[in-house]
């Protein structure tokens, strides 16, 4: 096996991770989230737990990657040996599962791209949610559209680190904040989206419950990517002497960034032709194309959108891809092409009775509970599994490793005035938080 590649530049790497961190839960989630918890409270919150721990973890992450040029269950061996190599495992095989029912909801933004591009979609609500459940429940149709985005997805990753992942991210990333901007300055223009933005902007904490809280927390903590392997291997790439504390506070910021301005992008829309901000996920694919069908130009503006969301999943997909066959790289005798190929296989396989269970096996749940496969993925990969591999990484980095952490951390941006804080935020504060998650999951 050769030598280990490194991302180009700093550029490249903060696109790629940005990209990583930007998916379907800043484009998609976020807006109904914020439509569903009371508008400004619930987008305060969210940039409250960014700042309280968010940040630390990415940062945390990052540095368990770049100081053991390895993949997550690797980092862990090198740096705690012991059953510790499993706090590494437990986010591979979340990155593994996660992909597997992400490449169908990222389908159907294939799918609304194309039916936004041929004009079909029409106008009434109530038709465009037949419509929408008549698409997720074929058995065919949504699986297709999951094979392709799985498609495009192996065909950056198997370009390698440079070739591949940096390549592509340094024209998507772009390419998605000049189309999020585009949506925004049409959106808030619109008569009427003063309401909208008012929602947004001006907190309502007489809707604030605990609920919201952990809600809150489950968004700052998954928009950006925490738990799952992905920092952790694209830190890998790094140079020894990259500045950590720096590029992390710039992914965030753009993590963030994105989903407020998704929120800016919807919500005005949404409440300028007067529908329901709490509309849920059907805000994406029924609300949405309804406002655009009122919107003058709104075809045109409804290409541009689902584009964006197709962009955005795309981008985490190759992370979550990427982490996977970087394990298997390391880990065992495959090529790159090869644990490319397997991984993808095994995955796309995984995820044609995800998206079966949201149609003709609606009626089939997983033995010992009421979810279907589709949601027992979700729920199994993103309640359990992410918080816990995120709460474990925390605790590893703040008692097992936090002395050369720190030593590392001083000389990757970090302020030495500010190294305690750090390492206090990931002994209390971040497992604190995420028990919050966990504690909401398991209710």
């Amino acid at each position: 096996m050769g030598g280990r590649e490194h991302w180009t530049g700093r550029f490249g790497f903060i696109m790629a991770t940005a990209g990583s961190a930007v998916g379907l839960g800043n484009v998609w989630k976020f807006p109904y989230e914020a439509g569903q918890n009371g508008g400004g409270a619930f987008l305060l919150l969210y940039l409250f737990f960014i700042a309280l721990f968010g940040l630390s973890l990415v940062i945390a992450e990052l540095l368990l990657g770049r100081t053991t040029q390895r993949n997550p269950v690797g980092a862990f061996r090198a740096l705690g040996g012991g059953a510790w190599p499993l706090v590494g495992g437990v986010g591979v095989l979340a990155g593994f599962v996660i992909l597997s029912f992400y490449i169908v909801v990222a389908g159907w933004t294939l799918a609304y791209l194309g039916f936004m591009i041929s004009g079909d979609l029409g106008a009434d609500p109530a038709v465009l949610g037949e419509r929408f459940g008549a698409f997720v429940g074929s058995p065919l149709a949504p699986i297709g559209w999951a094979a392709l985005f799985m498609l495009l997805s192996v065909a950056v990753v198997i370009g390698g680190v440079k070739g591949g992942i940096e390549k592509a991210s340094r024209i998507l990333m772009p390419a998605l904040f000049v189309l999020l901007l585009l949506l925004v300055l049409r959106s808030i223009s619109l008569p009427g989206a003063e309401a909208g933005l008012a929602y947004y902007l001006q907190p309502d904490w007489s809707r604030v419950t605990m609920e919201t809280v952990s809600s809150a927390i489950g968004q700052a903590f998954f928009s950006l990517s925490l738990g799952m392997g992905a920092l952790i291997t694209y830190g890998s790439y790094l140079q020894r002497d990259a500045n950590i504390a720096g590029s992390a506070t710039i992914i965030v910021g753009l993590d963030t960034l994105v989903a407020l301005l998704a929120g800016l992008m919807i919500l005005p829309a949404v409440f300028a032709f007067g529908f329901d901000p709490s509309a849920g996920p059907g805000l994406t694919f029924i609300t949405l194309p309804a406002v655009f069908a009122q919107m003058p130009a709104g075809q045109w503006f409804g290409i541009a959108f689902f584009a964006l969301l197709a962009v955005a999943a795309l981008t985490s997909a190759i992370s979550l891809l990427e982490t996977v066959v970087c394990y298997f790289t390391d880990e065992t005798r495959l090529g790159r092409k090869g644990a490319t190929a397997v991984v993808a296989a095994i995955a796309f396989a995984m995820g044609v009775p995800a998206s079966l269970s949201l149609g003709v096996w609606s009626g089939i749940t997983v033995p010992g509970t009421s979810l279907g496969i589709f949601d027992f993925l979700d729920f199994t990969a993103s309640n359990l599994m992410l918080p816990l591999g995120g709460l474990l990484t925390a605790v590893f980095v703040g008692w097992r490793w936090s002395q050369p952490a720190a030593e590392a951390l001083r000389g990757a941006g970090m302020p030495a005035a500010l190294l305690p804080v750090w390492i206090a935020v990931l002994r209390y504060i971040a497992p604190l938080g995420i028990a919050v998650i966990l504690f909401g999951a398991l209710r």
